[in-house]
């Protein structure tokens, strides 16, 4: 289909006036939060959350009144907090027939302005891939690197350091101990054996 450039400039001016998540996913009993950012021009605008995979017949669920005051109906609430120009939804007490295509809209003369958001439930237990457990993973890995670095470095120490400590420690202590003995092998000479034999016959001479 072609569009004249004036209507294309415009259409595309209005992707860029609104902006928020792709997707999100969450577990069933839990809860989910999208944030959805607008442009200034939107300030006091009604802001909504619509539930459809088709943006003409999907079901508003709750809507803003111009103002910063949270609205909630049954499980699901929105705030717009017209400050930093974005409005919140919060989905709680999740279940897993959720799982389906949201909006993020605004209310305007003519056609309101709307950008999808997939939100995924997953069953109760499951562990649902985040930011957060890939970087406890990443601490974990980096754990497992120093361990091993620190045993390595231990090895070395061991082999290049504490061995040759230890056998220059075992050779003093038999170095000392040979000398020790010199004294008595030294009394093997001729002098130290006259010396000896004079001091026993003094001492068995009455």
């Amino acid at each position: 289909m072609w569009l004249p450039p004036a209507l294309l400039l415009l259409s595309l001016t209005g992707c860029f006036s609104l902006q928020g998540p792709e997707s999100v996913r969450g577990s069933a009993g839990g809860s989910v939060t999208v944030q959805c950012h607008y442009s200034p021009r939107w300030k006091t605008h009604n802001k909504w959350w619509c539930r459809g995979a088709s943006w003409y017949v999907c079901e508003i669920l709750v809507k803003t009144r111009g103002s910063e005051k949270e609205e909630k109906n049954g499980r699901v609430s929105i705030r717009d907090n017209q400050r930093a120009q974005a409005f919140q939804v919060t989905m709680e007490g999740l279940r897993q027939d959720d799982s389906d295509t949201y909006w993020c809209g605004i209310q305007r003369s003519g056609t309101d302005q709307g950008i999808p958001v997939k939100v995924a439930i997953d069953p109760v237990g499951t562990i649902t891939t985040s930011s957060k457990p890939l970087t406890e993973s990443s601490d974990e890995s980096n754990m497992g690197v120093s361990s091993g670095s620190y045993k390595r470095t231990h090895y070395i120490l061991l082999v290049f350091v504490k061995l040759p400590i230890l056998l220059i420690l075992v050779g003093a202590v038999l170095w000392l101990k040979g000398s020790q003995r010199v004294p008595k092998e030294q009394c093997r000479h001729p002098i130290c054996r006259n010396l000896n034999s004079e001091l026993l016959t003094k001492d068995m001479t009455p």
